[in-house]
């Protein structure tokens, strides 16, 4: 009985202490899609507070902030060898993410004085389609295409199935990406506004730092997202835009002289407030 050896054999390693435990084969590409909630279900989960683990949401958006954000994904492999898909199939971290961008989205409202409900309802829901929804939709997408074209695995064992990334799996690592942008330009920026949106060389050297930080951490953890995965190689791809970012940010303090800079925070608020 094979089967029976295999599987005895695995779960003696996983109650074993100390030691690694031991990858299984890859699934099959296709049989994630059984295992994994479909839209509805996820959205019916989400609107039961009941079925969602809220504290391991929060204590995996407290790891993210940490010296050692990879921990996080370890998860993702464990899921893989229990549920057999990498995906969160619990909304609490995307349900939590809502509520935080909401309720920092009607903070700035308040701050740059928006006087109507509706521009304020308008203005979270921009927040939340666009800045959290569409940007994730579109980094998901783009991630899994670059990952699964270009960075697959060329050598296997012949006990190993092809497989793909998914792309609620794609989604996830957005999400979790998400966490320190969030904090940085959700929350530390909005106690700086008096500062970053000044016009003098210190206003603009605080403002860009944010942002830099805030999407240089994006892509790191975006980058440790696809690295946890087994089949992927070459995923320091991913830290590519880091380059350009720092580009960005270092031509910004010497084109300043020149009335070459730019303020990240004065752009963004001339774009939704004033604009």
């Amino acid at each position: 009985m094979p089967v029976q050896s295999r599987s005895s054999k695995s779960s003696s390693s996983s109650r074993g202490g100390g030691g690694a435990i031991s990858p299984l084969p890859y699934g099959d590409a296709s049989s994630h899609l059984s295992s994994i909630l479909t839209p509805q279900q996820y959205l019916q989960r989400m609107l039961d507070l009941q079925q969602m683990d809220l504290q391991s949401a929060i204590d995996q958006m407290r790891t993210l902030l940490s010296f050692y954000p990879q921990r996080v994904y370890k998860m993702a492999y464990y899921r893989k060898q229990t549920k057999n898909h990498w995906a969160r199939d619990d909304p609490a971290f995307c349900f939590l993410q809502i509520i935080m961008i909401v309720a920092s989205s009607i903070a700035y409202g308040f701050a740059f004085r928006i006087a109507s409900l509706p521009a304020i309802l308008g203005f979270v829901a921009k927040s939340v389609l666009i800045h959290w929804l569409g940007f994730g939709v579109v980094m998901a997408s783009v991630g899994r295409l670059v990952a699964n074209q270009h960075l697959m695995t060329a050598e296997r064992s012949s006990s190993h199935v092809k497989q793909n990334v998914e792309w609620l799996y794609a989604f996830d690592v957005h999400c979790n990406a998400f966490v320190p942008l969030f904090v940085l330009l959700y929350g530390v920026q909005f106690f700086l506004l008096p500062l970053v949106l000044g016009t003098s060389l210190l206003s603009l050297g605080v403002s860009n730092t944010l942002f830099a930080l805030a999407f240089g951490w994006y892509f790191y953890i975006t980058h440790l997202g696809y690295r946890a995965l087994p089949f992927l190689s070459n995923t320091e791809v991913f830290l590519f835009p880091i380059v350009a970012i720092l580009f960005i940010y270092v031509f910004n303090f010497v084109g300043y002289p020149f009335g070459l800079g730019w303020n990240a925070s004065r752009i963004i608020a001339y774009v939704y407030f004033e604009s």
